[in-house]
C-alpha cells in the first residue's frame, strides 16, 4: 500500500512540473529565461539593412580580345557573302554558310560581351509616374559609365563598326539581284544582218523551217543569255498572215520571228498550237505562255487573243541571205519584255 501511495505522489509531482513549463511558454517566456523567438527584432539588437544594388567591373582583357576577334570574323564572313553573291549567285550553299556564320559570330560576340566585358550592375529602380527632364542627365551618365572597366575601347568600337557595317552591307546586297537593270529592257542583240543560229550554234536555213513547227533562234556572235536574245521562228501559209503593208516584207516565204519573252511577266514562251485539220478546226496558230496562259496570234503580228498580257509580242523583221540562211532584217519593232510604263501598250 505504501508503495502505491509513493508512485501516485511521484506522478502528481511530474504532472505539475509539465503544467508549469507549458504555462511559461504560452506566456512568451522560455524555461531558461531567454527571449522568445517571435519577439520583435528591435529587442534582439540592431540588424544591418541589405542593399541589393551592386556594380562589378570585369576588366578581362582576354575576353575583350576574344570579342574583337569574333566581330572581325563576322565582318570577314559578311564580306565573303557579298563576294560570292557577286561572282556566283547560284552557290546558295556558300551564301548560306557565309551569312549564317556571320550572324553566329555576331551573336556570340554580343553574348560574350554582355557576360564578360561590359559592367555587371544590379540595381533597384524606384519609378515615378513619368520621366522627368532631370533624368536625361542621369541616363547620359549611365551610358557613359557603361564603358568603365573596358581597356580596349578603340579596338572593340572598330570591330563593332566593321561587323555591323559588313553585315548590313551583306543584308542589302541581294537587292541587286531582284531583277535586271531597267536599261536592259531597251537593249537587244539583234540588228540588221545578224545571223540566226540554233542552240547548238548551227545556222538556221530557210528551207528547214516547216509549217506547223516552231524553232528557237539565237543571235550569232552575241550573248545567248541576253534578255532579248531568244526568238520564236515559224512558217505560216500566206492565207494565215494578216499583217499591215509595212510588215509584209518582214516575212519572206511566210517565215516569221517573234520575241520569246512574254509581255505579261517576262516568262519564256514554249508552247505553239497549229490547226491540223482546217475544216473542223476554228483555231488559228498561236503562241501560249505556260506561266499565265497569255496567247498571241503570230498571223496578226503577235496580237494578244487571250490572257493577261498587255501588248503584242515584239516582231523581228526577217530576211534570207544568198546562202539561204535566216538573218535579222532590222531591230524589234518594240522593246522586248513585259508591258511597263516606258513601253507602248495596245
Amino acid at each position: 500500500m505504501v508503495r502505491q501511495i509513493g508512485i501516485l505522489v511521484v506522478l502528481r509531482t511530474a504532472w505539475r512540473t509539465l503544467r508549469h513549463r507549458g504555462g511559461e511558454q504560452a506566456a512568451g517566456r522560455s524555461p531558461e529565461g531567454a527571449a522568445p523567438a517571435d519577439e520583435p527584432a528591435s529587442t534582439q539588437g540592431p540588424v544591418a539593412e541589405i542593399d541589393p544594388s551592386r556594380r562589378e567591373l570585369p576588366g578581362d582583357r582576354r575576353a575583350e580580345l576574344l570579342v574583337a576577334v569574333l566581330l572581325f570574323g563576322a565582318a570577314a564572313l559578311a564580306l565573303c557573302f557579298i563576294a560570292v553573291l557577286a561572282l556566283d549567285k547560284s552557290s546558295t550553299q556558300l551564301l548560306g554558310l557565309a551569312m549564317g556564320g556571320a550572324l553566329l559570330l555576331l551573336a556570340s560576340a554580343a553574348i560574350l560581351a554582355g557576360k564578360l566585358v561590359v559592367p555587371q550592375e544590379t540595381s533597384v529602380e524606384h519609378r515615378d509616374a513619368l520621366l522627368r527632364c532631370d533624368d536625361v542627365q542621369e541616363i547620359a551618365t549611365l551610358v557613359h559609365d557603361a564603358a568603365d572597366g573596358i581597356s580596349r575601347r578603340g579596338l572593340l568600337v572598330c570591330a563593332g563598326c566593321a561587323a555591323g557595317g559588313a553585315v548590313a552591307a551583306a543584308a542589302v546586297a541581294p537587292i541587286a539581284s531582284l531583277g535586271p537593270r531597267a536599261q536592259v529592257l531597251h537593249e537587244s542583240p539583234w540588228r540588221r544582218g545578224t545571223r540566226m543560229i540554233d542552240d547548238s550554234g548551227r545556222p538556221l536555213a530557210a528551207d528547214e523551217i516547216q509549217i506547223g513547227s516552231f524553232y528557237t533562234a539565237l543571235p550569232e556572235g552575241e550573248d545567248s543569255e541576253a534578255f532579248a536574245a531568244g526568238l520564236l521562228v515559224i512558217r505560216l501559209p500566206e492565207a494565215m498572215i494578216h499583217l499591215t503593208a509595212a510588215r509584209r516584207t518582214w516575212t519572206p516565204r511566210g517565215i516569221m520571228a517573234f520575241s520569246k519573252i512574254c509581255t505579261h511577266a517576262g516568262c519564256a514562251i514554249s508552247l505553239y498550237r497549229y490547226p491540223t485539220y482546217g475544216p473542223t478546226s476554228a483555231e488559228r496558230p498561236a503562241f501560249t505562255c505556260p506561266c499565265h496562259y497569255s496567247t498571241f496570234a503570230p498571223g496578226d503580228g503577235g496580237r494578244v487573243i487571250f490572257g493577261p498580257a498587255g501588248r503584242p509580242l515584239p516582231q523581228l523583221p526577217v530576211m534570207i541571205d544568198s546562202d539561204g540562211v535566216l538573218r535579222a532584217a532590222g531591230r524589234f519593232d518594240e522593246d522586248v519584255g513585259l508591258a511597263w510604263w516606258g513601253t507602248r501598250r495596245t
